[in-house]
C-alpha cells in the first residue's frame, strides 16, 4: 500500500465525520436561505427568494446583531485583560505547578454548563450571597440589581470562556523564545517595553485565537441571556434559536445562522494572518539572531 494511500485512509473517519456533522448542515442551512416559510412553519419547496437576506439587514434585526456584538466583544476584551496574565503567570511557574494550575484553570468545565450558570443566578439573586454579604458588610442598604441586566451577562460569558483564552495563549507563551526577552533587557528595554514589543507580538496569535474563540462563542449563546438576562432583551443566539422553534421560520433562522458563520469565517481568517504574521516574526528574529 502507497504511503498517500494509506494517509488518505486514516484520515477518512475524520474526513467522513466532519462532512456528515459540518459540511451537509452548513450546506444545508445556506440553501434553506432562498426559501420562504410555509403557512404552518418549516419550508415552502416551491417558493424561491431572496427576501431572507434583505429581512437581515431590517434595522430592527441589525440591532440586535450590534447589541450582540457590542456585549461579545465587551466580553472577549474582559476575558483577555483576565486570561492573558493567568496564562502568564501559569508559563512562568515552575514547571511541575504548571499541570496543576492548568488544571484549576479548567476545573469549570468539568461542571455541566447549565449547573454553573444557574450558580451565577443563586449568587447574583437580590436574596443572594453576594447582596447578603453587602448588605451585612454595610455597604449597601438594600439588594443591588445584580441579575438580570447586560453586566451579568457579560459576567456569566466571560466566567464561562475565560479558559479558552488561558489555553490559547499558555499554549503560544510555551513556543516563544526567551531568548529575545533576554535580548531586549540586555540591550537596556525596561519590563513593560519588552513585553509590549517582545512578548505581546510574539504571541499575538494566542490571542487572536482566545479571543475568536471568546467572541464567536459569546455572540451565538442563547443560554446565559436567555436565563442572567431574563429574557430582557435578545442576542443573536435568542434570535436564531426563536425563530427555528417558536417562529418556525426555518428560512429565516438559516439566514441568521449564515450570517454568524460569514462573522465566524472572517474572525478565522483575521486570526489566520495574526498566525502568519507571529510565524514571520519569529522567523524573521531567527534569522537575525543566526
Amino acid at each position: 500500500m502507497s504511503k498517500r494511500l494509506s494517509s488518505i485512509l486514516l484520515m477518512a473517519p475524520g474526513l467522513l465525520w466532519l462532512t456528515a456533522l459540518m459540511v451537509v448542515p452548513c450546506l444545508l442551512i445556506f440553501v434553506l436561505i432562498f426559501f420562504e416559510r410555509g403557512i404552518y412553519g418549516g419550508i415552502d419547496w416551491s417558493a424561491v427568494t431572496f427576501g431572507n437576506i434583505t429581512r437581515a439587514f431590517d434595522p430592527l434585526y441589525l440591532t440586535i446583531f450590534l447589541d450582540s456584538a457590542i456585549i461579545a466583544g465587551v466580553s472577549t476584551l474582559i476575558a483577555l485583560l483576565i486570561g492573558y496574565p493567568a496564562a502568564y503567570a501559569i508559563a512562568k511557574a515552575p514547571a511541575g505547578r504548571q499541570t496543576a494550575l492548568l488544571f484549576l484553570a479548567m476545573l469549570p468545565f468539568w461542571t455541566n454548563y447549565l449547573i454553573r450558570t444557574y450558580a451565577w443566578i443563586v449568587l447574583l439573586n437580590p436574596a443572594g450571597l453576594i447582596n447578603n454579604l453587602l448588605i451585612a458588610s454595610g455597604l449597601t442598604a438594600e439588594p443591588l440589581p445584580l441579575l438580570y441586566n447586560v453586566p451579568a451577562v457579560i459576567l456569566g460569558l466571560v466566567y464561562s470562556y475565560t479558559p479558552f483564552v488561558i489555553l490559547a495563549i499558555y499554549s503560544s507563551l510555551q513556543r516563544l523564545d526567551l531568548s529575545y526577552a533576554e535580548a531586549s533587557r540586555d540591550l537596556g528595554a525596561g519590563a513593560l517595553a519588552t513585553f509590549f514589543r517582545i512578548t505581546l507580538p510574539l504571541t499575538a496569535s494566542g490571542v487572536a485565537a482566545g479571543a475568536v474563540f471568546v467572541f464567536v462563542l459569546s455572540i451565538g449563546n442563547f443560554v446565559t441571556p436567555d436565563l442572567l438576562g431574563g429574557g430582557k432583551f435578545q442576542m443573536l443566539g435568542n434570535l436564531i434559536y426563536d425563530q427555528f422553534l417558536s417562529a418556525r421560520d426555518w428560512p429565516f433562522g438559516a439566514t441568521l445562522s449564515a450570517l454568524l458563520i460569514a462573522v465566524m469565517m472572517i474572525l478565522l481568517f483575521l486570526q489566520a494572518m495574526a498566525t502568519a504574521h507571529a510565524r514571520g516574526e519569529n522567523a524573521r528574529g531567527e534569522h537575525a539572531r543566526a
